[in-house]
């Protein structure tokens, strides 16, 4: 070949380098054939299925099949549901719920960033002691949330539709935290959001990775707030008294956010 082509060859390597860098394939190369796969897919060789993201019926279709799959492919094993979840659907997440009770091998739950509301569900929806949460993650549990437009009869329809599903969820939430029905429709009146502690005294996991010494819990109680001027000024007078023991969130011996203990006291 002729100068030229030389130098052509060579303009089409230096592309198809920089595409390959430029594209999403890992820095480190894969040291075998077997490695070169997507990493999802080599993770669910090894049993590790992700829900990660907005639960919704196409993650939910997602993470039913790998159930049944893995399930199919042997049933003696665990499978670890890894989540990740703000949470979403109430059907997907029923979905979700369905095929980890069908399938006939238990399903670890491990929670790490955010299992919120549909996700805090399936969360615990896992198999009787194997559910746990990484240290630095939150759960947070609340009512379904809707809306809906329309005639009014259409209304009243959509309102009893969620009012199902709230005391369905309420009814299985029941189940495996062994709080009575009543304490969860209390509980989840607004959004509670727990730590890996609590939610494990509460009975949605069973334990906090790396034990309870690698988390914390907050000072003082998150649901309090002054609710008069006298009392305001009250509270505020012995934060600075205290020179911050009390007024501090991260100061002192810790306690849950949501105990019944208060710490702001003369």
């Amino acid at each position: 070949r002729g100068p030229a082509g030389a130098r052509g060859l060579q303009g089409a390597r230096r592309a198809r380098v920089v595409s390959a860098r430029a594209g999403a394939n890992p820095p480190m190369a894969p040291r075998t054939a077997e490695m070169a796969g997507d990493p999802f897919g080599l993770l669910l060789s090894q049993r590790i299925v992700f829900l990660g993201g907005e639960v919704n019926d196409f993650s939910a279709d997602a993470v039913v099949s790998q159930l049944l799959l893995l399930d199919a492919m042997d049933s003696t094993k665990d499978i670890k549901l890894f989540i990740n979840s703000p949470g979403g659907s109430v059907t997907a997440g029923l979905g979700i719920y369905d095929a980890m009770q069908l399938v006939s091998c238990d399903v670890q739950t491990v929670c790490f960033g955010l299992a919120a509301s549909m996700g805090a569900f399936i969360l615990g929806a896992g198999a009787p002691g194997k559910r746990s949460c990484m240290p630095n993650a939150r759960v947070m549990i609340h009512q379904p949330l809707g809306g809906a437009s329309g005639a009014a009869k259409d209304l009243e329809i959509q309102a009893k539709e969620i009012m199902y599903h709230k005391v369905n969820i309420n009814r299985i939430m029941s189940g495996y935290t062994g709080k009575s029905e009543r304490q969860i429709e209390l509980d989840t009146d607004r959004d509670r959001y727990m730590s890996p502690i609590e939610a494990k005294e509460y009975g949605i996991i069973d334990e906090v990775i790396g034990g309870e010494d690698a988390t914390f819990n907050v000072q003082g109680n998150l649901q309090y707030f002054p609710k008069s001027k006298k009392d305001y000024i009250s509270w505020w007078k012995e934060a600075e008294e205290d020179a911050g023991k009390h007024g501090a969130q991260f100061t002192g011996v810790p306690i849950e956010p949501n105990s019944s203990t208060h710490t702001y006291s003369g």
